[in-house]
């Protein structure tokens, strides 16, 4: 009798959330993460490059940027109930100013001062029943892929977010939904429902990376997705990880259409599946990452000629075609290399990396046109240094190998990053 009583005491204490032992002030959390990125880019800007390769060999361009600002505040209630929010200034944000026009007769004109974003990339509440069931709900990040599920800075070398998913996948996933999450000893996972993703958002360049977003102020949720993760920690200072999505992306907009039986476009869906693995392993002085990720959609010919024939009269979707599929892979490997340098341990690390990745934003459907130009290899080595664990600086050339006929596209970047907590 006085096992089971130990057992069931056990069991309720391990559904007292932590917070309940803090003092009010200690509950609240606030961070974020920021990066500076310095480029110059051996290689045109012309949006004719690739339709005209020969005419702008020999051009190049430079590039100054502030790709992430963000600022994370979280706050503990107790009693299981937790709130966290992550604003984000992408390009250094947006705004526009009135201003009078001297040189053009006093006329008053609105002028855009920064091309820039702010967007909220999470605002949820969370009840918490035990480490292994947690209960989420709100604007939440959809973890699927490797860089979805993990996204600051200092998870990767590069200066700029690894390119291949960060083409072909929405980057920085995040949308409106239910969550559901826990952790054990050596397994994580999460499922999720969320708003769909939009057809008429999809494109040759970056396949269903704009499908989640909306140009509205609401985003339609005619269709839903539903997301996915698990990771596995068995192995020491490894972990594997499978995600996906799935769900319905055709007539997921605004306004929503009735289609009827006697339309062409009757039983057209859409139906988008996204597969993903990831691993990372950290040690002491060595660190790699990896990641393979494929995406499908159904019906991609159907979608992306009435996608062409609904941005005729400038309604605000992508005109250009989707494909059937999207592919990318990398893989990418450092070593800390500050000891063989300076032996005597300072705290400080400097990781000579490299990445290499492979990715394809367009396979078209049978009947679709062919655009070689989506596939590309892409190589980056460089320097990561680290005075503080929450600080890097960053120095890389990345060359990136497109078909034969197309120029090659050297760059080199310097960035500057941090990521902590300042209140946790």
């Amino acid at each position: 009798m006085k096992h089971c009583i130990t057992i069931l005491l056990g069991f309720a204490l391990s559904l007292t959330p932590v917070a309940a032992q803090q003092k009010p002030e200690e509950r609240l959390s606030v961070g974020g993460y920021g990066e500076v990125a310095l480029t110059r880019n051996f290689y045109s800007d012309n949006v004719y490059r690739y339709s005209s390769a020969a005419s702008h060999r020999g051009e190049q361009h430079g590039r100054f940027d502030i790709p992430h600002a963000v600022i994370y505040i979280g706050y503990d209630f107790g009693k299981g109930w937790s709130m966290q929010t992550e604003i984000e200034f992408e390009h250094g944000g947006t705004g526009g100013a009135v201003e009078k026009e001297f040189e053009e007769a006093g006329e008053w004109e609105t002028e855009v001062e920064k091309g820039g974003e702010v967007a909220l990339e999470q605002f949820w509440l969370q009840k918490s029943f035990c480490t292994a069931f947690n209960i989420r709900l709100g604007h939440i990040v959809v973890p699927v892929g490797s860089l979805n599920n993990a996204h600051e800075p200092l998870h990767y070398f590069t200066v700029y977010r690894p390119e291949g998913e960060y083409t072909i996948l929405p980057s920085t996933w995040h949308d409106t939904g239910i969550s559901l999450w826990g952790r054990t000893a050596h397994w994580r996972y999460e499922a999720m429902v969320v708003a769909g993703l939009d057809a008429y958002m999809f494109s040759t360049e970056h396949f269903v990376k704009y499908g989640a977003g909306s140009p509205f102020e609401f985003k339609a949720a005619n269709q839903l997705g539903f997301a996915g993760r698990i990771d596995n920690y068995a192995i020491k200072n490894l972990r594997m990880s499978l995600s996906g999505f799935y769900g319905r992306a055709f007539n997921n907009t605004y306004p929503y259409e009735v289609i009827p039986e006697t339309s062409r476009y009757y039983g057209v869906t859409g139906r988008t599946a996204i597969g993903a693995f990831d691993f990372a392993y950290t040690g002491k002085r060595f660190i790699a990452r990896g990641n393979v990720d494929y995406g499908h959609v159904g019906d991609a010919a159907v979608i992306s000629n009435m996608k062409r024939n609904r941005s005729a009269n400038n309604a605000p979707y992508k005109k250009s075609a989707v494909g059937k599929g999207a592919f990318a892979a990398g893989c990418e490997t450092g070593y800390d290399i500050l000891p063989w340098l300076r032996p005597k341990d300072t705290g400080q690390q400097l990781f000579l990396f490299s990445r290499y990745e492979y990715y394809n934003s367009y396979i078209p459907d049978a009947g679709q046109e062919a655009a070689d130009w989506t596939a590309r290899h892409r190589i980056a080595v460089g320097l990561n240094y680290y005075p503080l664990p929450q600080l890097a600086f960053k120095l890389e050339y990345s060359h990136r190998f497109l078909k034969a006929g197309y120029t090659p596209e050297p760059s080199v970047s310097l960035g500057i990053c941090y990521m902590a907590f300042f209140r946790h």
